[in-house]
C-alpha cells in the first residue's frame, strides 16, 4: 500500500517544544512516540503511526546534532547549518541547562569528579531522573564550572555571558559551583529537609558577603573563593564571649529590648550564653577547611535545634537574631563591628530560611 505526503521545503529548522523535553528527559524514540501519541498528536494533525515515528527520529536526530553546540551556546547564534529563529534558541539554551532540584540535591556540594560520576545509577533510581538526563546535568554542572572558576569579574554574570542563561538559573548555576568549590556538606540526615533553593539562597548570600569578590572586584577566584583574610578576622569576635563582662552586657541589652516581645523570652534569656557561644565559635573555626564544610550542619545543630526544642516560631528568630546583632555593635569595648556585621548578615539570612517552623 502506498502512502502519500504532502512535502515542505524550507531553511527553518522546525522543532517542537514537547519531543524536545521528551529528548532532554532521557526517552528513547519509541517511548517519546508513545507518550506523544497518548497526548493527542495524532487526531491534533491527522497524521499516521509511522508519521509520528518519523517526525520523532528526525527531530532527535537534530538535536543530537545541535547538542555539541550546546556546549558552547554562543556557537548556536554563529553557526549556519541550522537556521534557528533567536527565541528558539533561547528557549534550547536554557532547557539544556535546565536541572532537576532532586538530582542537584544529591550532588550539591560534591566534588564534580569521575568518582561522583559513578554514583549517577544510584542517584537516577533514588530520583526517578532518567540515567541519560542525569548525566547531562551532571556533565553541564562540569563544564560550567570548568570555564568560570578561573575567571574575574562576577560569577553569576560570567555564567550568564559564557552559557547565555537566564538571571535565575545562572544564579543557581553559581551556587551550584561555589557548592562544589567549597565542598560544604549537605547530605547529613540534618540538613535532608533543606532543600536546593534553601542553599542556593545561602550561598548567594555568602558569595555577595563573604567571598574576596565581595571587597575587590577584579581578583582571581573572585566570587568562588571566601575570602581568607575575612575569616581570619572572624577569630576576634571571641571576645564577645570569652570576656565575661562583654558577655554580660550584651545578654543585658539584648534581654532588655526583647522583654514583653515574645512569648519566648524566659527561654531566650536561659540559653543566651549557650546560643552565644554557638555562633561566635562558628565564626572563629571558619579557618579550617573542614569547618567551612560544616558550616550548614554547624548552624543547625548549634543554633536551629536548640531553638527548635524551646518552640520559638520563625518570628522569634528573626526578633532574638535582629535585637542580638544590633546590640553589640554599641558594646563600649567591642571593636569589631564592621567584622561583626559582615559575619552576622549572612549567618542571619541563613538561619531566617533554614529555620522551617
Amino acid at each position: 500500500m502506498s502512502v502519500e505526503l504532502d512535502v515542505f521545503v524550507g531553511n527553518t529548522t522546525i522543532m517542537d517544544e514537547e519531543v524536545y523535553r521528551l529528548w532532554l528527559d532521557g526517552y528513547t524514540v519509541n517511548d517519546a512516540v508513545k507518550v506523544r501519541m497518548e497526548g493527542g498528536v495524532m487526531e491534533e494533525c491527522e497524521a499516521s503511526a509511522d508519521v509520528l515515528l518519523s517526525d520523532t527520529m528526525d527531530q532527535y536526530r537534530t538535536f543530537q546534532m545541535c547538542e555539541r553546540l550546546l556546549y558552547s551556546p554562543a556557537k548556536l547564534g554563529n553557526q549556519l547549518l541550522f537556521q534557528i529563529p533567536p527565541h528558539l534558541q533561547t528557549i534550547l539554551i536554557e532547557r539544556y541547562y535546565a536541572f532537576d532540584d532532586a538530582f542537584v540535591r544529591e550532588i550539591l556540594g560534591k566534588k564534580l569528579s569521575k568518582g561522583t560520576k559513578k554514583d549517577l545509577d544510584d542517584i537516577s533510581a533514588k530520583t526517578n531522573v532518567t540515567l541519560k538526563s542525569c548525566r547531562r546535568q551532571f556533565d553541564n554542572f562540569k563544564r560550567v564550572f570548568k570555564v568560570v572558576e578561573e575567571l574575574k569579574g562576577p560569577l553569576v554574570e560570567n555564567i550568564r555571558q559564557h552559557f547565555l542563561l537566564s538571571d535565575g538559573l545562572a544564579r543557581d548555576y553559581a551556587a551550584i559551583v561555589f557548592f562544589a568549590n567549597n565542598r560544604f556538606e549537605t547530605g547529613k540526615r540534618k540538613l535532608q529537609y533543606l532543600t536546593f533553593q534553601d542553599f542556593a539562597f545561602c550561598a548567594g548570600q555568602l558569595i555577595n558577603s563573604w567571598t574576596v569578590g565581595a571587597v575587590d572586584n577584579m581578583v582571581e577566584d573572585m566570587d568562588v573563593d571566601l575570602d581568607k583574610e575575612f575569616l581570619q578576622e572572624l577569630k576576634e569576635l571571641k571576645i564577645l564571649i570569652n570576656d565575661k563582662d562583654l558577655l554580660d552586657q550584651h545578654k543585658s541589652l539584648v534581654c532588655g529590648a526583647l522583654r514583653g516581645k515574645t512569648k519566648a523570652f524566659t527561654e531566650m534569656e536561659a540559653n543566651f550564653k549557650n546560643l552565644s557561644r554557638g555562633l561566635v565559635n562558628i565564626a572563629a573555626k571558619l579557618t579550617n577547611t573542614k569547618d567551612v564544610r560544616d558550616f550548614f550542619i554547624d548552624l543547625v545543630e548549634k543554633f536551629i535545634e536548640p531553638c527548635r526544642s524551646d518552640r520559638w516560631t520563625a518570628a522569634d528568630m528573626r526578633l532574638y537574631l535582629t535585637h542580638y546583632t544590633s546590640c553589640a555593635r554599641i558594646l563600649d569595648t567591642f571593636k569589631h563591628q564592621v567584622v561583626w556585621d559582615r559575619y552576622m548578615g549572612v549567618v542571619k539570612s541563613c538561619i531566617f530560611k533554614m529555620y522551617h517552623d
